[in-house]
């Protein structure tokens, strides 16, 4: 069984004062991959939570409250689909973004991938991901604020 870690937060670089700070969850058991994407997000001003599991970042959110949750699809324990499910239940507006090592997921909309506001495969570009992030974070706030138009 693997030993939980505190979640890691990153939060500096010279863009954090100046921008309205974007929280993110990460969850993906690739520590060296969520570590790194967490470095170069907060790098440009994002604040970012790292865990390693499903269960972790259930718990972080709470904590966190993070704009945008990104999830891999296959953590060993609770996988991002789940993990995905149990946070729509808590906080119905927050947008996930799934990563995926394997091939695109068709669940013909049947599954909690559904929910989520994008399924990425990896490896990433990193610009690409970062407009994704974006545009999972204004669909957040649209949703929170009562539709697209803030009503």
């Amino acid at each position: 069984m693997e030993a939980a870690f505190p979640p890691r937060t990153f939060a500096r670089g010279f863009h954090a004062e100046k921008l309205m700070t974007m929280r993110v969850l990460l969850a993906d058991d690739e520590r060296d991959f969520v570590d790194t994407l967490a470095e170069r997000l907060s790098l440009r001003g994002y604040e970012v939570t790292t865990v390693h599991n499903g269960a972790e970042a259930v718990r972080a959110a709470t904590s966190a409250r993070p704009d945008v949750a990104v999830l891999d699809l296959f953590m060993p324990g609770l996988p991002g689909d789940e993990t995905l499910r149990q946070l729509k239940v808590m906080y119905p507006d927050l947008p996930v973004i799934l990563l995926t090592g394997h091939e695109a997921v068709d669940d013909n909309g049947t599954s909690p991938v559904a929910k989520a506001f994008a399924c990425l495969t990896k490896p990433l570009a990193f610009k690409d991901f970062v407009a994704v992030l974006e545009a999972a974070a204004r669909a957040g706030r649209q949703a929170s604020e009562g539709g697209e138009d803030g009503q």
